[in-house]
Parts: C-alpha cells; sequence; structure tokens
C-alpha cells in the first residue's frame, strides 16, 4: 500500500509542476491615447477602473485574464519604439501601457 501512496503523490506533485508550467503569460505594449473616455487614465495610473479594459484587451488576444498594467516609459521598450533625437516632442507625445496577460 505504501508503495502505490507515494506513486500516487509522485504523480500528483508531476501533475501540479505540468499544470504551472503551461500558465502562459504575454506582455503587450499598447500605444496609450488620450480618447477622452478616461480609459487612458485608468491604465496608465493602474487604478481599478483600468481591470475590466486590460481584461478585454487580454481576452481579445485569446488570453483568460489581466495579471497586471501599468505606464511604461519609451526606454523600457528596447529597440521598438523609435527614440526622438530631441528632448521636444514633435506633433503629440505618446506614452505607453504594458498590459501583462495570462492564460
Amino acid at each position: 500500500m505504501r508503495i502505490l501512496g507515494r506513486l500516487g503523490l509522485a504523480i500528483t506533485a508531476t501533475l501540479a509542476l505540468i499544470a504551472t508550467a503551461a500558465a502562459e503569460n504575454r506582455v503587450f505594449i499598447i500605444v496609450n491615447h488620450a480618447d477622452g473616455y478616461g480609459v487612458d487614465r485608468c491604465l496608465a495610473t493602474g487604478e481599478r477602473c483600468g481591470v475590466t479594459v486590460a481584461t478585454a484587451y487580454c481576452q481579445s488576444h485569446s488570453f483568460t485574464l489581466a495579471k497586471s498594467f501599468r505606464k511604461i516609459e519609451r526606454d523600457e521598450i528596447t529597440g521598438a519604439v523609435p527614440a526622438s533625437s530631441n528632448s521636444a516632442c514633435s506633433g503629440s507625445c505618446e506614452s505607453f501601457v504594458a498590459i501583462e496577460c495570462s492564460r
């Protein structure tokens, strides 16, 4: 009986590790447009009102939920966003939001 108990425990532990490893996370970087509805402020400041928007964004990309969301600085994005040559923005300055999604 002890061998079967230990075998069952080993199988359960293995399955738990596999399930944890199967969880997939992905971070999406999106432009944070000021649209007049306040959604941009909710996402950029991490306020609770951004949870619904971030979750909807994740679900639209076949993920289950939003683990986190926050404003991200341009210099935190490696190689994807061209840096301007001067410190002043020409036209409009864009800000970015990182949304971490999980399956």
